[in-house]
């Protein structure tokens, strides 16, 4: 929202209550292990009040370095992602690059990144510190992403993840709607570490090699860290897991891709043939028929010396289709080298300075099956160069003696789809450097009887990323090649080259002239200066009054710059154009906690917090974001909290100047017949006015999208809402039973208005087809055949976001006896709600329950642990917990055996229970030897299989992998 448009009275009363009050600061302490880390007790630089209590208004769920290491992991983003708050983001599992393309959300690929995703709002509504201090988004060469990389911050450098899942914009600011991860990075540690892991898949694949080295020593004055991070990840490949080695689970090549080694040839030529007898192709009567070709040659077969026509070419059919699926990965391979060092000096009791840098580098692959051309009316590219192209007659390849042609009065080329497998797989390689470093100043002074805390802090973070593309090509060059010869011959470097013999005969002369490689860049920067100020202002009736105030100034720039050739429209793979933008921001915020009641007849003390935040943006202006909170101590053993937030997301770069790019979307077109026969579902009349002829077929189940920015959006803002208690009785506190037991319940509910995403693109196409409606068919074009050849499904402030649900813990830590000692955690989160509704009213097809485009939100997820240790030994028991769900089976799968129900469509995927253990043994050896095996998904379960799922028939942000246990060894050394 605007400042303009904001009422006048009331930003004269927010603004002075911001100017009437100090400014802000909180210094680091190392926080408690796990049971009551608070929104309070998270220590972050220049965001909060330093407090004794221990629960306050919000709980911050926290991840201890123990923690973390049960885990097995080696990525931030894989750990955080197992949290039951946690939604669908992207990671490893992920083969993005040739596949989706470029995502509606204006940020690209993403490609080899890990993200965290809270309350199932999106990565991009959850705000990443490290130690307090924002963390620049991520890049990876394919657009400007609105995100945090996680994979660019070195696991071995954590102390503690702290996390948390409450809106949170009056304290931290934009993106701040779904919570805050912040990462603590290693402070005060004394001698040196070297840790060796080593880990791989039951099925002899995906081996995991790690190196880590750490060095601290402290002083009377000083602290100083050193340490050094090394993971190397091999891929798993599609191929090697039965789920996954087909496009469609239960279905085999029927459902690959038109485009294929010896090609599939759709044409209207002049005079009927064997191969192209007359065809009623509207299925209407009264017109005549007409000579029609669906034809290709025989599987594998090659014909260097030429294919005849007709008697080489067979019908097309569905055993005709391209396996796809075999060359993709499963798991991307990932090498990550980080190197990290920060100092500290005390220049005396009052003043302290630090120092600390960051380089971190991610090498990672992506892979997908030889690239498809796809030529004619009917290529749905979206490239003039495919969809106005003319095989000439004289092109000495060509079997057909005549032209096939997009061009003039009668075309007669509907598709050409042929995949160069001679050029081998596609390749995408990136490379990510992340460059971090930040300084500041901190202290105390003592003013009468009260102490104040101040700092002053300067942080510069940049992300920059290369990506190589080897495998995909040039199509204005193929345009040439296929054409005029003589156009080529005068062209330097042009070789004619053969769509139709098979697989086999494209040289390499021919490959030469139409194999790139790409080069694409992208970087962002962001630059963050804090100054702050905190203490008691004054003794109130009840205790001190606390507050925290201060100034905050980033800058963020970033820019997406695609290879010549694909800015030129010359690049056959998804198309998109270049991105740059920069924008800074001025912010101002303050924080009160007030004690209303001592101890008495009402309890041990009811405390009323306050904060405000007032930003103001260069790209839309000011906004003011506040947040109350209640926090009622009935008792030693019972807390009751409840908080009430505002919040505001502003458009990143990407959304805001991201230039028009290509997503390939797995859509089911209602007008068209399904790739796999099943009728088109749509109004015929409807579909008739958009111009679709009966019969017309759908030739893939992608469609291209087009996607992109809009300068015209405005931030996004929310209203959040929590609610709980916390209960640790004593009954069962320092008793033979039990040395402790906490039990927590917070009711959360998020209302986010003005969404900035795009519809549902599956939604929008089904609503123009049922509606006819511009609101949804502007922007969709098709073809003079019936296909889709443009699909515009830009970004734009969509209508609301309502989200719900129920976090129910239990904590409880057994007392030591001569069998060793045992904790029990048990985490759940209850999503009870979920309502995504566009500007016009039209309802999103996520939910809680459902599984929809990649992406699940579980009604129940649920993690329990039982640890154990005994002298030297150390055990652990984690059970991980995901509720079943429902899908729409895409047209192309109804008639999988996996679709449960093939008229509705409606799938089922089953409830998951996953089993971690771990065991360890420490050796006294120098200051300690630590052996650590462990076997995540010992039961070796598949995921539930998804027949709406984009790629590898199952979702990958919500699953493990199929043949997914992991076995792993660590050895830990101190000294």
């Amino acid at each position: 929202m605007k400042v303009s448009r904001r009422h006048a009275l009331a930003k004269a009363i927010q603004l002075s209550l911001l100017v009437a009050l100090p400014g802000l600061a909180a210094a680091q302490e190392a926080a408690p292990a796990r049971d009551a880390t608070t929104l309070d007790t998270v220590q972050v630089t220049g965001t909060r009040i330093k407090k004794a209590e221990i629960e306050s208004q919000v709980p911050v769920q926290t991840l201890t370095r123990d923690d973390i290491e049960r885990t097995g992991l080696t990525s931030i983003g894989d750990v955080v992602q197992e949290l039951t708050g946690a939604g669908s983001a992207l990671n490893t599992k992920f083969n993005s690059s040739g596949n989706f393309g470029f995502s509606p959300n204006g940020d690209g690929v993403g490609a080899g990144s890990a993200q965290v995703d809270l309350r199932h709002l999106g990565p991009k509504r959850v705000l990443v510190l490290v130690d307090g201090m924002r963390w620049v988004n991520e890049s990876s060469a394919s657009g400007v992403g609105a995100a945090t990389d996680l994979n660019t911050i070195p696991l071995a450098i954590v102390e503690r993840i702290e996390v948390l899942e409450d809106g949170a914009s009056s304290l931290y600011g934009s993106d701040a709607i779904a919570g805050v991860v912040n990462i603590i990075t290693r402070r005060n540690f004394d001698g040196g570490q070297i840790t060796l892991n080593y880990g791989q898949y039951g099925e002899g694949d995906g081996e995991l090699k790690g190196f880590d080295a750490a060095w601290g020593h402290n002083t009377d004055r000083s602290n100083l860290f050193l340490g050094l991070s090394y993971v190397d990840q091999d891929p798993v490949f599609s191929r090697d897991r039965e789920l996954s080695r087909v496009p469609v689970p239960g279905l085999g090549v029927e459902t690959g891709s038109s485009a294929t080694p010896n090609g599939r040839f759709i044409i209207t030529p002049a005079t009927p043939s064997t191969a192209c007898p007359l065809t009623d192709t509207d299925d209407d009567p009264s017109t005549p028929s007409i000579p029609f070709c669906n034809i290709t040659t025989p599987n594998g077969s090659s014909f260097p010396n030429g294919v005849r026509y007709p008697q080489d070419f067979i019908g097309f059919t569905g055993a005709n289709r391209y396996n796809f699926a075999e060359q993709n990965m499963l798991l991307t391979p990932s090498k990550r080298t980080g190197v990290f060092g920060q100092f500290r000096f005390h220049f005396n009791d009052n003043v302290q300075a630090y120092v600390k840098a960051l380089y971190n580098r991610r090498e990672s692959v992506n892979q997908a099956a030889p690239e498809p051309l796809f030529l004619g009316l009917d290529a749905g590219t979206g490239n003039p160069w495919s969809e106005h192209i003319t095989v000439s007659r004289l092109n000495p390849y060509n079997p057909f003696g005549f032209d096939l042609t997009t061009e003039g009065a009668n075309p007669n080329l509907v598709l050409i789809g042929r995949r160069p497998v001679e050029g081998g797989p596609r390749i995408f390689e990136q490379e990510v450097d992340t460059k971090y470093i930040a300084a500041g100043v901190e202290g105390s002074f003592d003013a009468g009887d009260r102490t104040f805390f101040w700092d002053v802090n300067f942080a510069s973070n940049k992300n920059e990323a290369e990506q190589t593309n080897r495998g995909s090509y040039n199509i204005r060059n193929i345009n040439i090649a296929v054409g005029d010869p003589a156009v080529c011959a005068a062209t330097p470097g042009c070789v004619p080259l053969n769509l139709f013999g098979g697989p086999g005969t494209i040289t390499p002369a021919m490959l030469q002239w139409i194999s790139p490689i790409v080069r694409d860049r992208s970087e962002q920067k962001l630059q963050t200066f804090t100054a702050n100020l905190s203490g008691d202002l004054f003794e109130a009736w009840a205790g001190p009054l606390s507050f925290a105030a201060g100034y905050e100034y980033r800058k963020y720039e970033g820019f997406y710059s695609p290879d010549a050739i694909t800015v030129a429209g010359y690049y056959n793979g998804t198309q998109s154009l270049p991105t740059q933008g920069e924008y800074d921001v001025n912010e101002a915020y303050v924080e009160l906690n007030l004690p209303l009641i001592k101890e008495g007849s009402f309890g041990k003390s009811l405390d009323l917090s306050l904060a405000g935040r007032y930003s103001d943006y260069s790209t839309f202006g000011g906004q003011f974001t506040p947040k109350y909170g209640l926090r009622w101590q009935v008792a030693d053993e019972f807390l009751l909290r409840t908080t009430y937030a505002e919040g505001f997301r502003a458009p990143s770069i990407g959304e805001l100047f991201g230039s028009a790019s290509r997503a390939d979307l797995q859509l089911s077109d209602p007008c068209l017949i399904s790739i796999t026969g099943s009728p088109a579902t749509g109004n015929r009349a409807n579909c008739a006015a958009l111009g679709v002829p009966a019969g017309a077929t759908q030739a893939n189940s992608q469609i291209s999208v087009q996607t992109g920015g809009n300068e015209d959006l405005e931030p996004e803002t929310a209203r959040s809402f929590t609610a709980g208690f916390v209960y640790s009785p004593a009954w069962a506190s320092g008793v033979p039973w039990s040395d402790k037991f906490d039990f927590e319940v917070t009711f959360y509910r998020h209302s986010l208005e003005g969404a900035v995403q795009a519809i549902d693109a599956q939604t929008q196409l089904n609503l123009c087809v049922q509606t006819l409606d511009p609101t949804y068919c502007n922007g969709i074009t098709r073809s003079s055949v019936g296909g889709i050849n443009s699909f515009e499904n830009k970004l734009t402030n969509l209508g609301s976001i309502k989200a719900s649900g129920w976090d129910v813990d239990f904590f409880w830590t057994l007392p030591e006896t001569s069998l060793g000692q045992f904790k029990v955690s048990w985490q759940n989160t209850f999503v009870t709600q979920y309502d995504a509704v566009g500007a016009a009213g039209q309802v999103q097809p996520r939910r809680p329950g459902v599984e929809v485009n990649d992406s699940a939100i579980p009604e129940w997820t649920s993690n329990a642990s039982l640890s154990w240790k005994r002298n030297a030994w150390t055990a652990s028991w984690t059970i991980r917990h995901i509720s079943d769900m429902t899908e729409i089976c895409q047209a192309s799968a109804l008639d999988s055996p996996y679709c449960d129900d093939p008229v509705t469509g409606d799938n089922k995927l089953d409830a998951i229970t996953y089993h971690d253990l771990q065991v360890g043994y420490h050796i006294d050896w120098l200051k300690g030897l630590q052996i650590t095996g462990g076997v995540n998904n010992v039961a070796d379960k598949d995921p539930p299989v998804c027949l709406s799922c984009s790629l590898n028939g199952y979702d990958a942000s919500t699953y493990d992998i199929p043949g997914g246990r992991f076995f792993y060894l660590r050895a830990d050394l101190r000294f």
